[in-house]
């Protein structure tokens, strides 16, 4: 199974491939996005990364409130939408 990360507070000019690689250090990735607004492309400043279920713990206390790129991030695990 896999979990789905929630991860807030991106710089703008963050691509889904630097989240590959910042989480991948902490476990297998499966897949990550960045969200971006629908009428200029821009990114929101948040993403989702995909992770396995038994790397997600880890890699959320290892990440959760670190610098990336110049920003304290957020990670936690990502809740369905209401």
């Amino acid at each position: 199974m896999a979990k789905t990360l929630y991860v807030g507070n991106l710089p703008w000019k963050t691509k889904a491939e630097d989240l590959d690689e910042a989480f991948s250090r902490y476990g297998e990735v499966l897949g990550s996005r960045i969200i971006t607004d629908r009428e200029t492309g821009r990114s929101r400043g948040f993403g989702f990364v995909e992770v396995k279920d038994e790397d997600a713990e880890g890699m959320i206390a290892a990440l959760n409130g670190t610098d990336f790129e110049g920003r304290v991030i957020t990670v936690n695990e990502a809740r369905a939408r209401e």
